[in-house]
């Protein structure tokens, strides 16, 4: 990397902790911090859910499984275009319409404070397992990118994203996600052409291939892992805690639809645009081994990016995997403080909790560092991030989501299924490997989603049959009767956009400038930061407006 790429980084990171922390003022209430006042715009809300969601090592993932796979790394994906689709469909506007704050706070209007508080515990511990599988492919990014530390880069980074999230809240979560998007599609835009191009073109990708890169599936992933994983996927994506902020956290339940469909139609293209440059590197250097192929898409933007370029979407992927890091982060907080802490001092007044909240915030940014740590021990983040999805994601989230649309389920029988279902997936993952066989990542898949989801089943049946309505139900619908409605929050919806817009015309401005200093293809990356400029200019003059 150039002087040049480094300078970009550091406007990079300032730019973001300025945009960040221009809401450090605004989160002076619960509702404010974790939902942003409940009255965000749906295509922020949808941006930002889609950028949490796809962030979590999705270059050091997927395109690991690019390289070596090929376009299975796109078929596991197009999974998620369908479980957006549904989410949006269903299960956000279900969220939405319980008036909650988090969805700890809904467990406990519809099963009790008991039942939540298990929920919340084991959420909690969970998630240290996944904000710390967030932070690692960051670090990875910038050690394969600059050279730099693995171990320094996760602390660093950590320090960096705990600053902001602990400051600014949800605002500020969902503010720099758009900015992380607009900077990285540009940045991914640019990077196709070149990669194609440092191999002679298109057909040289077909031609160079190895035998079956070009399968939609293969032995490992399997046709019975994508439809497993894409169901998981609507689980996971309609009932993660921090998701579903992004559904409570706008005016209506007609815009959370709008969020899930937002999120379904940008999968239906990004990770074709994604996959690309890793699958490239395959033709280009067809010689990594082990974890080396966790760096291949910044080894082929390395090779292809004109200087300061390789900057620009270094510092796009930093802060896009950083999303799902915030978003956790928030989330974690937000639970704790609203359904640990303000259980135990019900009296607690609105800045103390909001002092818990950022202390919270440190606490769980600390341990999340803790974890990234630790990855490189467990076998890599390919193995770290799918193993934990076959294993908790399901479990944990399909039987609060179950409980949205029955009113059969109980709460002992939901916590039941979801700790059953925890232990059998740990046995077939970690004790039945010592007794000389082994799931394969399919069945693992398959084992995870199907077991909990026969449970429910099962249960729903023989409820209906006995019509045994769930007691808890009726109180939680009497209790819904008596909540009085509260209007949204708007108060900083033009702020936000006003720091998107001039966010926006920054980019275009670096950009631009990059695209006249650059040593190759200055026409095409000064394009881009012309289009930026004008869209961020768009978008003030409206906000004023």
């Amino acid at each position: 990397m150039t002087l040049i790429d480094y300078c970009t980084i550091l406007i990079f990171i300032i730019g973001m902790l300025l945009a960040g922390l221009s809401f450090s003022g605004k989160g002076t209430s619960m509702k404010s911090f974790f939902a942003a006042g409940g009255s965000v715009p749906w295509g922020i809300s949808g941006l930002s859910l889609f950028m949490g969601f796809f962030s979590a090592g999705t270059f050091v993932v997927w395109g690991s499984i690019a390289y070596t796979n090929g376009l299975v790394a796109i078929t596991i994906q197009t999974t998620m275009c369908i479980a957006g689709f549904l989410v949006g469909a269903y299960i956000a506007p279900r969220w939405h319409k319980t008036g909650a704050l988090t969805a700890a706070e809904y467990i406990t209007k519809r099963f009790g404070v008991k039942t939540q508080k298990s929920y919340t515990y084991l959420f909690l511990l969970i998630s240290l397992f996944t904000t710390g599988s967030f932070l690692y492919p960051i670090a990875k990014i910038v050690e394969v990118s600059t050279g730099f530390n693995l171990y320094y880069s996760i602390l660093i980074l950590g320090v960096v994203c705990i600053l902001y999230v602990a400051l600014g809240g949800l605002w500020a979560v969902v503010i720099t996600d758009v900015l992380q998007f607009v900077i990285l599609t540009v940045a991914v835009l640019i990077t196709v052409p070149l990669s194609l191009d440092k191999i002679g073109g298109i057909e040289h990708l077909f031609s160079g291939a190895p035998d079956g890169f070009f399968d939609p599936v293969n032995s490992e992933y399997t046709w019975g892992f994508i439809i497993a994983f894409g169901l998981y996927n609507a689980i996971f994506i309609g009932g993660n805690w921090a998701y579903v902020q992004r559904y409570t956290s706008v005016k209506s339940g007609k815009d959370s639809k709008k969020v899930g469909f937002l999120f379904g139609s940008l999968y239906m293209i990004c990770p074709i645009l994604w996959m690309l440059p890793p699958m490239i590197y395959r033709i280009y250097n067809s010689e990594l081994t082990g974890l080396a192929d966790e760096g291949a898409y910044l080894l082929m933007c390395k090779e292809a990016l004109p200087n300061g370029l390789l900057g620009l979407m270094l510092g796009g992927m930093i802060f896009a995997t950083a999303s799902s890091l915030n978003s956790t982060l928030n989330i974690s907080a937000g639970v704790f403080t609203n359904d640990v802490f303000k259980n135990f001092w019900p009296q607690s007044s609105e800045k103390t909790l909001m002092r818990v909240a950022k202390l919270s915030t440190l606490f769980f940014g600390l341990l999340a560092i803790c974890v990234a740590l630790l990855i490189p021990k467990m076998g890599g983040i390919v193995n770290v991030v799918i193993s934990v999805a076959a294993l908790t994601g399901v479990p944990l989230y399909l039987p609060v989501i179950w409980s949205l649309f029955s009113k059969y389920q109980t709460k002992h029988f939901i916590l039941t299924v979801t700790i059953v279902s925890l232990f059998v997936n740990a046995f077939f993952k970690f004790v039945y490997p010592l007794m000389g066989d082994a799931l394969t990542r399919t069945e693992e898949m398959v084992l995870g989603v199907a077991f909990p989801v026969c449970l429910l089943a099962i249960y729903e049946l023989h409820a209906r049959v006995k019509h045994r309505i769930d007691p808890d139900y009726t109180i939680y619908l009497e209790l819904r009767l008596q909540e009085v409605p509260t209007s949204g929050d708007s108060s900083n919806n033009r702020l936000g956009i006003k720091v998107i817009g001039v966010g926006v015309n920054t980019t275009g401005v670096l950009i631009s400038i990059l695209g006249i200093f650059a040593n190759h293809s200055n026409g095409l990356v000064l394009s881009f930061g012309v289009g930026l400029l004008v869209v961020g200019s768009i978008l003030l003059y409206l906000n004023r407006k």
